[in-house]
């Protein structure tokens, strides 16, 4: 059986401080700022981490593939052939390049960039949750 527990947490730990970064108040000081932007990367790679994983394991345990390859993009591919990808599988490429330009960098074009797909991803993995745990998003 899958754990969706991880997967949950960390989407709902990004859902919710991403709503607080796009509620920031413009009188904030740039740190601050800052911090909560960093955060919200932060927590995406978190999840993503969590989400790549538990759809390996959907694609061995419940789809019942034997050799499912290590890594997202071969992941990706495979949950895509079997349709269950909410959206294009171009938009979850581009969420895996998102979390690999993040790794080491926080702040620039790299960040905004992540931060600009911030609320498609949200929505995607949500709806992604959905179809894997069969549960309602609340």
């Amino acid at each position: 059986m899958i754990e969706y527990d991880k997967f949950q947490k960390s989407l709902k730990h990004l859902e919710a401080q991403y709503q607080n970064y796009k509620g920031l108040d413009s009188g904030l000081p740039v740190l601050m700022k800052e911090g909560i932007a960093e955060s919200v990367i932060q927590r995406f790679e978190t999840c993503w981490d969590c989400l790549w994983k538990v759809l390996k394991r959907y694609l061995e345990e419940e789809i019942g593939l034997a050799e499912v390859p290590n890594g997202p993009k071969p992941v990706l591919r495979l949950i895509n052939e079997n349709h269950l990808l909410p959206s294009d599988i171009s938009e979850w490429l581009k969420y895996n390049q998102a979390r690999v330009n993040t790794t080491h960098d926080y702040s620039g074009e790299k960040a905004d960039d992540a931060l600009e797909i911030m609320s498609d991803f949200i929505t995607d993995a949500i709806a992604l949750y959905q179809t894997l745990s069969g549960e309602r998003w609340e």
